[in-house]
């Protein structure tokens, strides 16, 4: 059974940073393209950033880019995103997402792309 815990989101104030980590157990971590998706309220889900089985290729939303850094190690089966520089705009749930096992994702096509949110989520709040 697949389980998926995320944590480190919390209350910052705009400018500050925080570090989000997934723990995933129940497969084999390393088959599988990972993402970083968020919801705010009132809003659809929208995807942060996707990484490849080994790191190789990454991929960041726009509004995100040079602030958010995607990380994973596989000897833990762990995701990580470290979000700096934090804006209001971040404030959102926010949830670690597998891909499909062995499927290769692209710039063009992760966001839109069948990654299956399987945790609870971890709230971000960037307010003064």
């Amino acid at each position: 059974q697949v389980q998926v815990v995320e944590s480190g989101g919390g209350l910052v104030q705009p400018g500050g940073s925080l570090r989000l980590s997934c723990m995933v157990s129940g497969l084999t971590f390393d088959d599988y393209y990972m993402a970083w998706f968020r919801q705010a309220p009132g809003k659809e889900r929208e995807g942060v950033s996707c990484i490849s089985w080994s790191s190789e290729s990454i991929y960041y939303r726009d509004s995100v880019k040079g602030r958010f850094v995607i990380s994973r190690d596989n000897g833990k089966n762990t995701l990580y995103l470290q979000m700096n520089n934090l804006e209001p705009e971040d404030t959102a749930t926010y949830y670690c997402a597998v891909g499909r096992r062995l499927r290769a994702y692209m710039e063009f096509d992760w966001m839109e792309g069948d990654f299956s949110i399987r945790g609870k989520g971890t709230q971000v709040t960037v307010s003064s």
